[in-house]
């Protein structure tokens, strides 16, 4: 090899000289599909109807960057969408998200985290016994439900070891709707909450939430576990979020166990939005009021002196303002 040979084998290659082009593909006839699940960098996605589409499993296109992509998301899809075996779609779109569920990882971490897209109901399952309810969790739950703009709904467990009384007066005020079950129980109050809507399952481990899916999905075969005696806490079962299809319609989101929800990413602003009522009376106080309880010069308080506020309401509604803003201790168990 001359020497002339042996230095070209190291040159750096040369810069492309063809001119950079704002023209950008359209992807006008991408297949859209929606995202139910993601493991390592891979995107299980559903396309076609609920009834009668297919999986497709698909990988995110560099030309996103950093824009990320979450089970729930509706996205288009490049490339071979056959679903067949050994195909790799690409995601080279993320269509806008009407809801976001988001949390932080505690309340001093600024970074959201978002969890799922595009839901319009979350579901707080809690067992009444067995691990005994978390209200500071429910609490959390709430908040993070009506900052996304979606509805809660109450699904109490293990109804048949305790009165779930107790716990439901606690949030009557709030006017959370609520649905109680026990294993081998009738679901279809359960069923009928869910049908035709997109729905989150959340809630402390142990509490029966692959319990549910099973009894609502014929099928679905999630894994269930027990309760540890000597903590009281719950063992993940479920390890990964799966959006599952219901039977009479609509979309069921299984979440793993989860045992803090940090709400640093919380305006208080959206919290009292999602009481009309309250906002509308916290249009005379002073700026900067946080309508907390020891707030000065708060209208909530003069409207309870005069009667135009419910008290129940009121305290309930800034005990979720005081979950926002309170450090919930990992894995410790409420007071009921």
């Amino acid at each position: 090899m001359s020497r002339y040979d042996e230095e070209a084998k190291y040159d750096r290659p040369k810069r492309r000289t063809r001119p950079r082009t704002k023209d950008r593909p359209s992807y006008d006839d991408a297949a859209e599909g929606i995202v139910i699940t993601r493991d390592r960098g891979r995107y299980t996605t559903w396309v076609g109807d609920t009834a009668t589409g297919h999986e497709v499993t698909a990988m995110k296109a560099r030309q996103l960057g950093r824009t990320g992509v979450i089970v729930g998301d509706r996205v288009k899809l490049d490339g071979n969408a056959t679903g067949d075996d050994g195909t790799l779609a690409r995601i080279v779109e993320v269509f806008p998200r009407t809801t976001l569920l988001r949390r932080s990882a505690d309340d001093d971490d600024p970074v959201e985290r978002p969890l799922v897209a595009n839901a319009d109901q979350l579901v707080i399952v809690v067992a009444v016994a067995n691990p005994e309810p978390r209200t500071g969790l429910i609490d959390r739950f709430l908040v993070a439900a009506y900052d996304a703009g979606m509805r809660p709904l109450l699904c109490l467990t293990k109804t048949d070891l305790a009165d779930p009384d107790p716990l439901l007066s606690i949030y009557r005020p709030l006017g959370v709707e609520s649905v109680a079950t026990h294993q081998g129980g009738d679901l279809s109050e359960l069923r009928e909450q869910l049908h035709d809507r997109t729905s989150v399952l959340v809630g402390h481990s142990g509490v029966g939430k692959s319990t549910l899916v099973n009894g609502v999905i014929p099928g679905a075969d999630r894994a269930t576990g027990i309760v540890n005696v000597v903590t009281g806490r719950g063992r993940h079962t479920s390890t990964n979020t799966v959006v599952l299809q219901l039977p009479d319609g609509g979309w069921l989101i299984d979440t793993p166990g989860i045992r803090s929800f940090g709400l640093a990413h919380v305006d208080p602003d959206r919290l009292i939005n999602a009481f009309p009522d309250l906002a509308e009376l916290t249009a005379d106080c002073p700026r900067g009021c946080t309508h907390t309880g020891d707030a000065p010069d708060c209208a909530l308080d003069e409207a309870i002196r005069e009667g135009r506020a419910d008290p129940a309401r009121v305290d309930s509604f800034r005990r979720l303002l005081a979950s926002r803003e309170g450090r919930e201790l990992r894995d410790a168990p409420e007071p009921t």
